[in-house]
């Protein structure tokens, strides 16, 4: 019986498959087509390619990883999956009021004063946390409002008022 290639031995990992979900992710959020990648990257990341490491059809090698973080602007470690074990902290809160806040970062960022630097420093942490390169809107969870109230000088149940009166809370644009 012949001894199968590491490529044919990775082909099936669930660990390349979660490799390349990464990679999507990434790519998407930078909103990205497959085909914008190899044109801006000088054909250096053929679209074809791309597609078979995202889609886990094939495995990519670690100094290939590491030239697309580059080009990604992103350090290795983030085109990694996240451990599954962590937790996600959704679902609602015990009065069946969401438990999630969608903050307006880019909004945020234009604003001056210090708690509004905090503020987007503390955001910008749970980004790098998150490995959410989108940048323009974050959604907060539960946990995370005690923080946001503190800089806020807010009680915790007021946050999303007091996030709302700024003008922070992200609105999705009327389809």
């Amino acid at each position: 019986m012949p001894a199968l290639s590491d490529d044919e031995l990775l082909q099936d990992s669930p660990f390349t498959r979660l490799v390349g979900e990464r990679l999507r992710r990434i790519r998407q959020q930078k909103q990205w087509s497959l085909s914008d990648v190899e044109a801006q990257s000088d054909s250096e990341f053929k679209a074809s390619v791309l597609g078979a490491y995202e889609r886990g059809e094939r495995a990519i090698s670690v100094p290939r990883l590491e030239r697309l973080a580059r080009f990604y602007g992103v350090s290795i470690d983030q085109l990694l999956p996240r451990d599954s074990q962590r937790d996600d902290d959704g679902g609602t809160v015990a009065d069946g009021a969401p438990r999630k806040l969608r903050i307006d970062v880019a909004k945020l960022s234009t604003m001056a004063g210090q708690h509004f630097e905090m503020l987007e420093r503390f955001l910008r942490m749970i980004q790098v946390q998150r490995q959410d390169f989108n940048g323009k809107v974050i959604t907060v969870r539960a946990h995370d409002t005690r923080a946001i109230a503190v800089m806020l000088d807010v009680p915790v149940d007021s946050v999303g008022d007091k996030l709302g009166e700024l003008g922070l809370l992200f609105v999705p644009p009327a389809a």
